[in-house]
């Protein structure tokens, strides 16, 4: 009796375990749905803004992600303060698909292509620093509530 107990136990802690893993599969999911629209809505904004002969779109979001990153670090996972699975909807989902990293890789390689190579180092500079500046900002940010 005390060995078919132990299972029932064991069997729920498991269901309980994948049900928990499907919650943050989905929470994943819908985060990324929301990033990648909102990667969308931001960037075609801010070319609408400056026009497309520099990549400002994917610089303007890459900085805004790496804060975020930087910020909701701090809060989800230094002071835990949301559930596992809306942390996983925010940093991997929503973040996730958010910021750019392959299509500024991708229109950095199209600038060198064209041989705008003025341009194309000058975005990987400001790229990178500035989105290290930004995500320590975010991490400073975070800290200081």
């Amino acid at each position: 009796m005390q060995y078919s107990v132990r299972i029932a136990a064991i069997d729920r802690t498991a269901r309980s375990g994948a049900v928990l893993h499907l919650l943050q599969m989905f929470a994943i999911a819908g985060g990324g749905a929301l990033g990648a629209l909102s990667r969308f809505w931001v960037s075609n904004g801010v070319y609408g803004l400056f026009g497309r002969d520099f990549p400002w779109g994917t610089l303007v979001v890459n900085v805004l992600g790496s804060f975020a990153m930087g910020f909701l670090f701090v809060l989800l996972l230094e002071r835990s303060m949301m559930s596992p699975e809306l942390r996983a909807a925010l940093l991997v989902g929503f973040l996730g698909s958010f910021t750019t990293f392959s299509t500024f890789s991708l229109e950095t390689l199209t600038l060198m292509q064209q041989g705008e190579m003025s341009r194309a180092l000058l975005n990987i500079a400001v790229s990178v620093l500035v989105c290290l500046l930004a995500c320590w900002i975010g991490l400073v940010a975070g800290r200081a509530l």
